[in-house]
């Protein structure tokens, strides 16, 4: 099931392309961008990153931290962001558990974003993410919920 807006953000603890551990309570005070992608290295996977890559200065300058998450090894993850130069954090969810309590995972992962405020609540859902487009969104919605 989708997380609906105005609740609370599920915590959780990943491992990134490091193998470094990250939960999302590390965040508290901050806005968390965590965005939801099939697989590293397709073609909609890498326009998303790499479209955030492009735009990084403006997600700093806005105070949005970039968690992507997939079902993705720590390995595959390494090699993703490094190939593309992404400045952002990759979690790996092999066991799918942050998918499914995030609902996006419905036997295939879903493109799901959410945009997560200061105090831990989802200030934003994206449902149906156009990795196309999905940056100027979550830019020009971060001006308006400030």
């Amino acid at each position: 099931m989708i997380l609906i807006q105005n609740t609370n953000a599920p915590d959780f603890s990943l491992p990134d392309q490091n193998g470094k551990l990250h939960s999302l309570h590390d965040y508290k005070g901050k806005w968390v961008l965590v965005y939801f992608y099939p697989k590293d290295f397709t073609s909609g996977c890498t326009t998303e990153a790499c479209s955030i890559r492009d735009n990084w200065e403006e997600f700093r300058n806005k105070g949005i931290v970039v968690l992507g998450i997939s079902k993705d090894s720590v390995e595959s993850h390494k090699k993703f962001a490094s190939e593309h130069k992404l400045p952002f954090t990759l979690l790996s969810d092999v066991d799918k558990k942050v998918l499914k309590q995030y609902g996006a995972w419905q036997g295939k992962t879903l493109r799901i974003s959410y945009l997560i405020n200061p105090q831990g609540k989802i200030a934003k859902v994206y449902p149906k993410v156009d990795p196309k487009v999905h940056v100027k969104q979550i830019l020009e919605d971060k001006s308006k919920l400030e």
